[in-house]
């Protein structure tokens, strides 16, 4: 099992490379004085070359890096491969290819159209997916992510869409809301400084953003904006998460174990699906592998898991931008070890004697 996951990160890892040396030497070649004069007289054949590097093998890349094949994200893939041809390769040279740039054109266009009209049917699904969240109890991150899936299981722009709508809403509608203290609540960042972590980052973004915006908009406006715009993002994504790890405690129920960190990740755990519960100093030291999902809260020390769930079976969580990942392991850490080891040990004995009954 080692073996294989260290094969499959040795393959994504090539596939990484390959794909930013395929996109960086294309763009070397029609940018810098070495590519230029390394051209030779007919340029057609260079110019087809590339294009099919950017529209075939870029996307192939790309998904092999990602590890996740789909047909739809391979023509999405190679429409934006085609356009962006247009971008590297020099008006002149791609003078006799325009058409290949309105084809990955015309193909964004027609998946934009799809798009909008999910996003048309999510505006009309609204009030039934707020009746679904507010009859719920469980916490926003999942009746929202619950309500969607009922509406829209296999729609993954509704997934990322929806995912973004919760971060805006941590970011900027829940100042005035407190975390809930309950017996059967357990924070996850208290004994750690990963806020104070998550605030230095938002400074750092906020230096960045001013002292690059002011070198860079004379000489690259549009840059600048672009650089302007993913700053800001990245600030609004981290106040974001920091309110959804202090408003969203991890949960345990009756029949379920509800757990999150931030907007990064979440998962619904049924103790049903639980096979054992890992204690072991010695197992809980080691490096945590790929097939393992941690709610750790981690800062500048290096810390280690509470506890750790074995499953029967792997179960789906819930990843950044609404991306799904099944996980045969749970590693978490706590601020109250003793007390959440005992209350999962109790619903874990019910469960295996409700099996039993």
């Amino acid at each position: 099992m080692g073996c294989l996951v260290l094969h499959k990160k040795t393959v994504s890892f090539v596939a990484l490379f390959l794909l930013l040396l395929v996109i960086s030497s294309n763009y070397v070649l029609y940018h810098s004085s070495f590519g230029l004069q390394s051209l030779p007289a007919d340029l057609n054949g260079v110019v087809v070359g590339s294009i099919l590097d950017l529209s075939l093998l870029a996307p192939l890349l790309f998904l092999a890096w990602q590890r996740k094949f789909s047909l739809k994200y391979f023509i999405v893939l190679m429409a934006t491969g085609l356009v962006a041809a247009r971008f590297i390769i020099p008006a002149e040279y791609f003078a006799s290819f325009q058409s290949v740039m309105w084809l990955g054109v015309g193909i964004e266009g027609v998946l934009i159209l799809f798009e909008l009209s999910l996003l048309f049917m999510l505006v009309k699904n609204v009030s039934p997916i707020l009746r679904r969240i507010k009859s719920s109890s469980l916490p926003l991150l999942f009746s929202f992510s619950r309500a969607v899936n009922e509406k829209f299981p296999n729609q993954t722009f509704i997934h990322i869409l929806c995912s973004e709508m919760l971060m805006f809403y941590y970011a900027f509608g829940t100042w005035k809301k407190q975390s809930s203290n309950e017996g059967n609540k357990f924070t996850l960042y208290k004994r750690s400084s990963f806020i104070t972590f998550q605030i230095m980052i938002i400074h750092a973004i906020v230096i960045e953003t001013l002292g690059l915006h002011w070198l860079l908009h004379n000489t690259s406006m549009t840059l600048s904006i672009v650089l302007l715009i993913l700053n800001i993002y990245s600030i609004v994504f981290f106040i974001g998460d920091i309110q959804a790890l202090r408003l969203n405690p991890l949960r345990v129920d009756d029949n379920h174990l509800y757990i999150s960190i931030g907007l990064a990740k979440r998962m619904e755990i049924p103790f049903r699906d639980i096979a054992e519960i890992v204690e072991d100093a010695h197992i809980l030291e080691q490096k945590i592998p790929s097939t393992t999902i941690e709610f750790i809260a981690r800062d500048f020390e290096t810390v280690h898991p509470d506890l750790l769930l074995t499953l029967k079976s792997p179960i789906e969580a819930t990843l950044f931008m609404g991306i799904k990942k099944k996980y045969k392991r749970v590693a978490i850490r706590v601020d109250d070890p003793h007390a959440f080891k005992k209350i999962v040990k109790e619903r874990l004995e019910k469960a295996q004697r409700d099996e039993l009954i």
